[in-house]
């Protein structure tokens, strides 16, 4: 791998002994250091559900327009299901790409007071015309979880925590699931399929389809090409990891340009991310480790907060603002005039 290439992991090493394990957890942690972000290959996700996905992905997208609107995000005050083409901006600027958005299925929350998060509690929108989606993405939801859980213990053991030091403060967990589809574009020059960005939670496990490219990756101030790996998630860290080190490990900015047409590009992104109420805990870093801590990123436009819930909340007023006129005026208006 050259210098300015993503590292590949290997989950499966775990299994290889003591030795092994701890190889594993040396380049977990200098990844997440370095680039926080990097290939996970040996996951142990059978490729005929990575088929099944795929192909439910595509069958959503094939669906008449009429009944993917009959889900659209206008619809859920809690943003989620169908986001037509240029319906989500990232700073500021149109993503050209259309979506749906599943979280966990719950029921929403009544409670006049309640935090403002919890406003992102409650049921999906699944599409009355593909009702096998449910199922397919319900079992990707599982086995990437599981994936996420065994990252969070080995991430703890590489900070010289005790494995569980994530996960006992970590609540059930408020991830979320989105499948993007970017058409293909005609214009001369480069598109933003989604703008540059961090996410705003603890870790992202991105699927994307045989072949595609498009997501970079910047590390050392220049843009890195991060092309899909056969039997590979691209994997990141979010903002949530960046404050719960100190900015030992750090979130990076990313983007996907668009295709050219005719092509397109499917791509899953799986975020796993803490109860909306949960804080994670400041790491006490080994003193060699706690030396190389940065801090956490100072930007006043975009500040990280120690709760998940107000990371998410305010990327999502921000992502969606036709969403947010419409169920969150209020919300919109408080945080006009603070």
């Amino acid at each position: 791998m050259t210098d300015l290439s993503l590292p590949i992991l290997d989950l499966s090493r775990l299994d290889g002994g003591p030795a092994e394990a701890a190889a594993f957890r040396d380049e977990l942690r200098e990844a997440t250091h370095r680039v926080g972000f990097f290939y996970l290959t040996g996951t142990g996700v059978d490729a005929d559900l990575e088929n099944r996905l795929h192909r439910a992905a595509r069958a959503f997208f094939d669906l008449p327009e009429a009944d993917k609107l009959a889900i659209e995000n206008l619809n859920s005050p809690h943003f989620r299901g169908y986001t037509r083409i240029g319906g989500e901006r990232t700073q500021g600027k149109v993503d050209w790409r259309e979506q749906i958005d599943i979280g966990p299925e719950r029921e929403a929350v009544t409670d006049p007071d309640a935090a403002d998060f919890h406003r992102l509690t409650g049921p999906n929108l699944w599409p009355a015309a593909q009702p096998e989606l449910r199922d397919v993405v319900t079992e990707w939801h599982d086995k990437l979880t599981e994936i996420s859980r065994v990252l969070l213990q080995q991430w703890a053991l590489a900070l010289g925590a005790e494995a569980d030091h994530f996960e006992r403060h970590f609540g059930e967990p408020a991830s979320l699931i989105k499948i993007v589809r970017y058409p293909g574009t005609t214009e001369p020059e480069p598109q933003q399929g989604v703008g540059a960005h961090k996410d705003s939670g603890v870790l992202t496990l991105l699927w994307v389809e045989p072949g595609k490219g498009g997501l970079q990756v910047q590390r050392e101030g220049e843009w890195v090409d991060a092309p899909a790996v056969p039997g590979a998630f691209v994997v990141n860290i979010g903002e949530m990891m960046e404050y719960a080190t100190q900015g030992y490990l750090i979130a990076t900015n990313h983007r996907v340009i668009s295709p050219r047409f005719p092509d397109d590009r499917i791509s899953v992104p799986f975020f796993f991310n803490p109860a909306l109420d949960a804080a994670l805990p400041v790491v006490e870093l080994p003193a060699e480790l706690a030396a190389q801590a940065k801090g956490v990123t100072e930007d006043p436009s975009n500040p990280i907060h120690s709760l998940f819930g107000e990371n998410a909340l305010k990327s999502r007023l921000r992502a969606h603002p036709d969403v947010a006129e419409r169920w969150h005026a209020d919300l919109l208006a408080a945080r006009a005039s603070s």
